[in-house]
């Protein structure tokens, strides 16, 4: 039986289900169909007083919980915040609210802009609400429930830790919606936030609402890429996907012919679709076409119907035994990629536009619009070109005119009234917003577009492509991720607008049809925690806690919970490794001699080889120290490769900068640049001299295009190789290798080893190598399980350690066995940057005092940028006030990084102020044309970059000293199309 109490509390949940169900009856009223399982389930988890993590593929529907969410706040007299991980999304989103719930009732907060931050529901970047939490804003006071839409993205290593800050520090009464990517450890993220949020419903789901299918370019021909086996299309993604499928073996066929070019009919064939330009797919609807272009289903040849008759006699046959000639060009036995327009035109004609073709480069995007220019591609009627130019000419008509060349505006218009464009990070965002826009509207049919599009944009497509399956990471060229690969086909095929989608992959040399096959089948990848402690987020936590709540806290992390986690899997790996190692030891036998010992005087004899070349090297730096300090004014130099090669004039040297001499020079093309010591592997030569106009006059980018003429003119006759030229004149510095004893040594004692005549040595040191390499994991295994238990605590430990070092946490408590902010530290607590203790540092020792609002604007930009190229100096900024300043900044940053190494913290990077010249002149009011003049920043770079350097500016204002010269320094900045971008 019962207690009253037991009665009271089944009925006020039966009560609370009852009136929920009606919330989502309601809700679902909204939408003309009936929601889909996940979706319900996480409604129903919602209305129970749960918070909910959504897992499910792009496109399948996500967003739709996260705007119950928003209903269900609203219905029960709570606000709700809607976060978004870049301020674009938040823009779509705030808009798509805007549309529902009516201006008044939905807020905007994105850093640079504040619309009604007190409103019922209000969009925000995750890093805004984390900055909320911390100062224990007001407008937290009601809230009910925050939505996190891309959640995944936690995982990236420079934004990612905001999120687990949010999660952790969000009020106990909120509850959480967390909407990812369909990852492989769903359960283990919604099992951490359990265990920090209380009651998570995890709900995941990786069925593809729209069915995808798969294809290969291959030449001039569309394969699908599974089929069953009768030869028939399998789709690989959502209704209809089916487990016998396998990879068509037309491909391998197809792809394994390799003739000479001479033995194709017509010779060199680069097209497929020869003088069509895009008629064949253009007015047929979205979702119409069956899932093989007309070309390629059953019982026809690949030429045979489907409109031009001429195709097949050019191609020059038209059935499938027509031979191998038909296969796409093929020059020297290698497979190559079909031209970008020739994929637009297949891709048209086979009736799979609107599409978008990844190209992981910027350049490669604005190459591919190049391409199709040329090729004269049409993919517009007379009633497309007239909307879009009346688009265009309402979204660009407040650009100036001085600024359209550097915006390249006549090509952009020209190519988006033909249908097609390029989207990526260095456009501006204008012009990506307009893209965006006239491809949701069905009026631009490819985009061109580097893989930052993935990341949750509504352009809805027919079809994707992938010209490669390697992109550089930041570091080098490596091969797609399945879940990269997944993020990107997942924008095929959108529901409510298609009813299919087509991923489709160009074949190129060393195609491997089964390795993309494996890509396409694996759907999910893991989400690994990106969290760290930092300064900033220090100095917040021993603001609020003490020591010991503040450790707790780093200890809750998903970054802890995962490490904690994998113990038992590294203890099991390093089981296997000393087995691994064991066996190998074994097997480093030679029946000679000590074949370790042999294996030691030759690691001996390799390394005293790379102690004699660090020494060569060390004298070239020294020796181009001085022939540096040592250049002349209008000197012609040869420059011998590393960041700086070719030829150029000297327009100054500074011998007193920092880690310099540092030199000014004029290049070829008329571009400035600056050299120091490490820019260079060796010294330059000198090779004439040139007659140069006075110094002032080489602000005007006339004056230097002459000079560069007369460089030229100079030039002539000279080897068009500079490196060629520096050898002959200057070299390196000789190598003592020959008469190093110590290396002689080695070598004699290596040759006269036993093992040396020993007719396996070769097979004998594979062993080694092996067995060496086995013990290096073992170590480095071992070192990660000692590192894990509780490693974040060891790293605040760490920082706090250097916080107390340099005067921003000091001891608290009856006795001092608490830490708390000082003044220095609440200053700290304010500023939320990459490089946040190098600022503080900069702001305490007074650097940035003095400056004038366009200084402090350049100092502030080195302060926040990094730099995307290696090849792009900083060009020298002519006030005295800014030199001194940067230089400052350099010597604090060289100090702290000092203090860092010795604390055992990764150091801050120096601040980098390759473009700090550009945002100098544009805060001095320059039009941006004159801004970027003599530089190849992108506009849609700068703006974005001008975004970052108001953000800091704002958060200067609060300073005392700085804040009246960091408030005119934001307006200086924020104007022009600075501004126009801000307030869209």
């Amino acid at each position: 039986m019962t207690s009253p109490a037991e009665r009271y509390a089944r009925w006020k949940t039966e009560a609370e289900q009852e009136r929920a169900a009606v919330e989502l009856t309601a809700f679902t009223a909204r939408y003309p169909f009936t929601l889909d399982d996940f979706q319900l389930a996480a409604g129903r988890a919602l209305e129970g007083g749960s918070s909910v993590l959504v897992a499910a593929p792009t496109g399948a529907g996500k967003t739709v919980v996260g705007e119950f969410a928003v209903h269900l706040a609203l219905a029960r007299g709570h606000k709700v915040f809607y976060t978004a991980p870049i301020k674009a999304l938040s823009n779509q989103k705030f808009g798509e609210l805007v549309d529902w719930l009516g201006a008044d009732r939905v807020g905007l907060l994105t850093g640079d802009t504040s619309i009604r931050p007190e409103a019922e529901v209000v969009v925000m970047t995750t890093e805004v609400l984390r900055n909320m939490l911390y100062a224990d804003s007001d407008l937290l006071v009601g809230l009910g429930f925050v939505v996190m839409d891309e959640v995944h993205y936690l995982a990236d290593r420079m934004r990612g830790p905001v999120w687990e800050e949010v999660i952790i520090h969000l009020h106990g009464s909120v509850r959480l919606v967390s909407l990812s990517a369909t990852v492989s450890n769903a359960e283990e993220f919604g099992a951490w936030l359990q265990e920090v949020r209380g009651s998570t419903e995890i709900i995941v789901s990786e069925t593809r609402p729209v069915p995808l299918w798969q294809h290969v370019v291959v030449g001039d021909e569309l394969l699908d890429l599974f089929v069953d086996a009768d030869g028939e299309a399998v789709v690989s993604q959502g209704p209809g996907a089916r487990g016998d499928r396998r990879v068509n073996p037309e491909i391998e066929r197809v792809t394994s012919f390799s003739l000479p070019v001479d033995e194709r009919t017509g010779g060199a064939r680069g097209r497929g679709y020869r003088g069509r330009k895009g008629t064949g797919g253009r007015h047929r609807p979205r979702g119409s076409g069956q899932h093989r272009p007309p070309h390629l289903r059953k019982g026809r040849g690949p030429y045979e119907g489907g409109g031009d008759s001429g195709r097949g006699e050019r191609s020059g046959g038209g059935g499938p035994g027509a031979g191998p000639h038909r296969h796409g060009d093929r020059s020297g036995g290698a497979l190559r990629p079909p031209r970008r327009p020739d994929v637009v035109e297949l891709l048209d004609d086979a009736a799979l536009l609107p599409a978008i073709m990844f190209i992981f480069s910027r350049a490669g995007c604005d190459g591919a619009v190049q391409q199709c220019a040329r090729a004269r591609l049409r993919l517009t009627d007379d009633r497309e070109r007239r909307e879009i130019r009346a688009v265009l000419d309402e979204q660009l008509g407040g650009i100036g005119i001085e600024d359209e060349e550097v915006l390249s505006l006549d090509t952009f218009r020209r190519a988006a009234l033909d249908g097609f464009a390029a989207h990526h990070a260095g456009m501006l965002p204008l012009l990506k917003s307009v893209v965006e826009a006239l491809f949701a509207r069905g009026l631009i049919k490819v985009v061109f577009a580097t893989e930052t599009l993935a990341l949750g944009i509504n352009m809805p497509a027919r079809s994707v492509v992938l010209e490669k399956l390697v992109k550089f990471n930041g570091v080098d060229h490596a091969d797609l991720t399945p879940g990269e690969f997944t993020q990107l086909t997942g924008r095929a095929g959108r529901r409510g607008i298609d009813t299919e989608g087509h991923a489709v992959v160009l074949a190129g040399p060393r195609f491997d049809a089964p390795a993309v096959a494996s890509l396409a089948s694996k759907r999910t990848y893991p989400l690994r925690s990106a969290f760290r402690p930092t300064p900033n987020m220090a100095v917040n936590l021993l603001d609020r806690f003490d020591l010991s709540r503040a450790r707790e806290t780093l200890e809750t992390s998903f970054a802890q919970f995962q490490a904690d986690r994998s113990v038992v899997g590294l203890a099991r790996r390093a089981r296997e490794l000393e087995d691994t190692a064991d066996d190998y030891r074994a097997a480093v036998t030679c029946d000679r001699g000590d074949l370790l010992e042999y294996a030691r005087l030759q690691e001996a004899l390799t390394d005293r080889e790379k102690a004699l070349s660090r020494a060569r090297a060390e004298r070239d730096r020294d020796r181009t120290r001085s022939v540096l300090g040592d250049l002349r004014r209008g000197e012609v130099i040869a420059l011998p490769g590393g960041k700086r090669r070719g030829y150029a004039v000297v327009l100054e040297v500074d011998r007193a900068v920092l880690g310099g001499p540092q030199v000014d020079l004029l290049d070829t093309e008329g571009r400035r640049r600056s050299l120091r010591p490490g820019d260079v592997p060796s010294p330059p030569a000198v090779i004439d001299t040139l007659r140069l106009p006075r110094q002032d006059s080489l602000g005007s980018g006339r004056v230097r295009k002459d000079t560069a003429a007369a460089l030229r003119q100079r030039l002539a006759g000279q080897d068009d190789d500079a490196r060629a030229e520096v050898r002959r004149r200057a070299g390196r510095s000789p190598s003592t290798a020959a008469t190093d004893e110590q290396l002689l040594a080695l070598r004699e004692q290596l040759a006269a080893h036993p093992c040396a005549a020993c007719p396996d040595l070769e097979s004998h040191l594979r062993w080694v190598g092996r067995w060496r390499k086995s013990r290096g994991e073992l170590e480095g295994v071992q070192r990660r399980i000692r590192g894990r238990t509780s490693s974040l605590a060891r790293q605040f430990d760490r920082l706090t350690d250097l916080l107390s070092e340099l005067g921003y946490l000091a001891p608290a408590g009856p006795e001092g066995e608490e830490l708390h902010p000082t003044a220095s530290g609440l200053r700290l607590r304010r500023l939320f940057s990459d490089r946040d203790l190098l600022i503080a540092q900069c702001l305490e020792h007074g650097a940035w005092t003095g400056l004038d609002p366009a200084g402090l604007a350049a100092v502030v930009s080195a302060a926040v940028h990094e730099t995307r190229r290696d090849d792009r100096a900083p060009e020298l900024i002519p006030d005295p006030a800014v030199d001194a300043a940067l230089a400052a900044s350099m010597r604090l940053a060289a100090a702290l990084q000092s203090a860092e190494a010795r604390h055992g913290i990764t150091p801050t990077t120096a601040p980098d102020p390759a473009i700090a010249a550009i945002v100098h002149r544009w805060a001095r009011g320059a039009h941006l044309a004159a801004a970027l003049e003599g530089n190849d920043l992108p506009p849609g770079d700068f703006v974005r970059h001008c975004r970052q350097v108001i953000d800091l500016l704002d958060q200067l204002t609060a300073d005392e000293e700085l804040g009246p010269v960091a408030r005119q320094s934001i307006r200086a900045v924020r104007r022009g199309l600075v501004a126009q971008e801000i307030d869209r």
